[in-house]
């Protein structure tokens, strides 16, 4: 089979999949695009899954030449010698396209992770349409959603609820850290493309300066993807940060449970934050033109996913403009006060969380099993 995982959190969730699958068929074999999770389990990767991690439209037009030439590539490849199944892991502007190529062509085809149609370019139902055999959804509401343009789909979960625990240790996750278990912690997750880093870590660290200056004895993590922590280095040596801020290696899960707030970059971190119970101020910048395209294309009036999933804003996001390292401080910072009003606001947003949690909860890979077997049953 083939798989193409745009990356890091989509790795994740490819890695589990053919996880899964080999413990049904121990031969199988499967090659593409993919990262470190998924060459773990023995997935040949012709491409690393980092070449697809670009995000904005300015920035992907930088890369447009590179990452157009090899889907070509793949789609060659993968036309030459077809696979008995291909499964696309999100990056859908890459994969879907792909898709409808090779589903024309008779090889059947899966999307895992669907669009958000219902957040913002709608239009792209047609081609859903016509790339996909099935659609894998891991939020509750999407089936019926796309089952009204005729397109087969299934609720599988999302596969983090069942991997985050519902009630995270937090003495645990600060020892294993080398974190005081009587400080305030602030995790600071500004993404996991180059792009990200460069727009929105300079602000995070900016923001982190001033919560320091208000409550000096505060504790700062940074969890740094492998293949950028060179550049996230350069970034905490121009901010004069090295000495305060713990950089990891990855390990962002453990991050998330040892924290007691985090700034977050808008994307699959905002759900992990809210599966740990953690408060959270949802940020994000990006190329001005990109901004303007994307502010274009939304439907919704939030873009964190705790708050689409909860219909309201129960947490902040500062987006663009309002993302000032002034305002993510002052944010951060009341989710981190004494008073009781902060205490109620905390325990609410945890009980919000808990609910959720539960909603999200299924045998994910399991239930992809019960699409993909017969596929894969009928192509051997």
């Amino acid at each position: 089979m083939a798989l193409v995982a745009g990356e890091a959190s989509g790795d994740v969730l490819a890695a589990q999949l053919l996880q899964g699958l080999r413990a049904h068929w121990p031969g199988l074999r499967a090659a593409g695009i993919g990262g470190p999770a998924l060459q773990a389990q023995g997935f040949e990767a012709w491409w690393p899954s980092e070449r697809l991690a670009v995000r904005g439209y300015v920035e992907v037009l930088r890369h447009y030449r590179a990452i157009v030439a090899m889907r070509r590539a793949l789609k060659q490849r993968l036309l030459h010698e077809p696979p008995a199944l291909f499964v696309g892991v999100d990056a859908p502007d890459f994969n879907l396209p792909l898709e409808a190529d090779l589903r024309a062509a008779g090889v059947r085809t899966v999307h895992f992770v669907a669009p958000a149609i219902w957040a913002w370019r709608p239009e792209r139902v047609e081609l859903i349409r016509r790339a996909c055999d099935h659609v894998l959804c891991i939020f509750p509401f999407e089936p019926a959603l796309l089952a009204e343009h005729g397109i087969a789909a299934t609720y599988v979960g999302h596969p983090l609820a069942s991997v985050i625990p519902a009630q995270p240790d937090q003495a645990a996750a600060r020892q294993a850290l080398g974190l005081p278990l009587d400080a305030a912690v602030v995790a600071l997750l500004p993404g996991s493309r180059r792009a990200e880093i460069d727009h929105l870590l300079p602000r995070m660290l900016a923001a982190a300066e001033c919560m320091r200056q208000q409550r000096p004895q505060l504790r700062f993590v940074l969890p740094a993807v492998p293949a950028l922590r060179s550049v996230i280095l350069q970034h905490l040596q121009r901010a004069a940060a090295g000495a305060w801020v713990k950089v990891l290696d990855g390990r962002s899960h453990a991050a998330l449970a040892a924290c007691d707030v985090t700034l977050v970059a808008s994307g699959t971190a905002t759900l992990e934050a809210a599966l740990f119970k953690r408060p959270m101020v949802i940020a994000y910048h990006m190329h001005p033109l990109s901004w303007w395209i994307t502010r274009r294309k939304m439907r919704q009036p939030w873009v964190g996913l705790p708050n689409i999933l909860c219909r309201e804003f129960v947490v902040p996001e500062l987006l663009q403009d309002a993302a000032t390292p002034a305002a993510m401080a002052q944010a951060a910072l009341a989710w981190l006060a004494d008073d009781a009003a902060a205490q109620a606001r905390r325990l609410a947003l945890q009980q919000r969380f808990a609910v959720l949690h539960d909603e999200l909860r299924r045998d994910t890979v399991g239930a992809a099993l019960q699409v993909l077997r017969p596929m894969l049953e009928r192509a051997s």
